[in-house]
């Protein structure tokens, strides 16, 4: 079995939907490599995630009375008209209405929940660093060491930064996996603390104003730049891993 095999498989796997011989395969396939060890624990971290009450929505009280005060609305419209057409185009209006209330919130709940999902990813590969002892593939200090390693390992090239004068030294880097993809993982250290920075290509907006989020006791900043996605997570205090995300923002 090849990785992309077990890809399409996985999902199969975790559900329990795959015969004894097909799970038998992704389970040598998984104990021997790697990046795909790493999507299966993260599949599973995201899975356990969205199992959590605190992620499912209900529409405040007041909205759900709006709407229903709205489809009413269009129901006394429509039963006013003397034509079919017209009933028709009135109801049509009440339904495409309630559908683009409701789609605005389910996008919107949405992309709060991917941040939400993508944060506990992040945090969990963050702490199966620390405690598979695992920081890094290739440790080093040196940033001409590091970026080069990544070549070839990933579809694009992570920009490598030396903060040593800053008070955060580079401890090296490896791969990671989040959101679906194999992704660029920088260690950095200040005192006692590592901060790992996952970068990826960005979806959307090339820019943005920083994010910060504290989750389970760990720190959490991320930004947008130059069409790249930055998360940095640390059990550093947030006023340094501040300074840390201004510092890598500032470099040229």
């Amino acid at each position: 079995m090849n990785c992309q095999e077990a890809q399409h498989l996985m999902h199969g796997y975790m559900d329990g939907e795959l015969d004894l011989l097909s799970n038998l395969h992704i389970e040598e396939h998984i104990g021997s490599c790697h990046p795909c060890a790493l999507a299966y624990q993260n599949q599973q971290a995201l899975k356990d995630a969205m199992s959590d009450g605190s992620l499912y929505f209900n529409a405040p009280a007041n909205l759900q009375r709006r709407v229903r005060s709205l489809v009413r609305e269009a129901d006394k419209k429509r039963r006013g008209q003397s034509a079919w057409s017209w009933r028709w185009l009135a109801a049509g209006a009440s339904l495409a209405l309630f559908a683009i209330i409701i789609g605005v919130l389910v996008l919107g709940q949405s992309g709060a929940n991917n941040d939400e999902l993508l944060a506990q990813e992040v945090i969990s590969s963050h702490v199966r660093s620390l405690m598979a002892n695992h920081l890094t593939d290739v440790p080093s200090s040196d940033q001409h060491t590091v970026k080069p390693w990544f070549d070839g390992k990933l579809d694009y090239s992570p920009t490598v930064t030396d903060l040593g004068a800053q008070g955060f030294s580079l401890v090296g880097g490896r791969l990671d996996y989040l959101g679906n993809r194999a992704v660029a993982a920088l260690v950095y250290q200040r005192r006692q603390h590592y901060i790992n920075l996952f970068i990826w290509p960005a979806m959307g907006d090339a820019s943005g104003q920083n994010k910060m989020a504290v989750r389970q006791g760990y720190n959490l900043i991320h930004w947008n730049r130059a069409g790249m996605t930055y998360w940095a997570v640390s059990d550093l205090n947030i006023s340094e891993l501040q300074e840390f995300a201004q510092d890598l923002q500032n470099q040229k």
